[in-house]
Parts: structure tokens; sequence; C-alpha cells
């Protein structure tokens, strides 16, 4: 579904655009677009996937 933006009452386009860029964002299409900016072989992907749970597992948990 497109994001779509409806100008509000005495709204400039700079504030329109700060509002839309903040949906794109809040939606992860900016990080999306950055991801596939460039091609990622499928083993890279995985191996990033992998040092991702690694550093998640060795992270000491937070005790209150």
């Amino acid at each position: 579904m497109p994001i779509r933006i409806k100008s509000r009452q005495n709204e400039s386009v700079g504030q329109m655009l700060r509002r839309f860029k903040k949906l794109c964002e809040k939606e992860g299409l900016t990080k999306d677009v950055k991801k596939r900016q460039y091609f990622e072989k499928p083993s890279e992907r995985r191996r990033r996937a992998r040092r991702r749970a690694q550093s998640r597992t060795l992270r000491p948990e937070r005790t209150f």
C-alpha cells in the first residue's frame, strides 16, 4: 500500500516532506532501499545473520 500524505491546513511543503520522510522511516522503506542499493550474495547475507545471532547470544543479560 502506498504512503499517502494529505496536506494539513496552513502546512508548508517542507513540513509535508518531513512528515513523509518520517512515515517512510517508520515503515522501514529507507532501510530497505539502502539494503537493496547493491547486490549481496546469499552467502554474505547468511554470514551477516549468523554474526548478528552470535552477538545476541554473547551479549550479557541485564539484571536490575
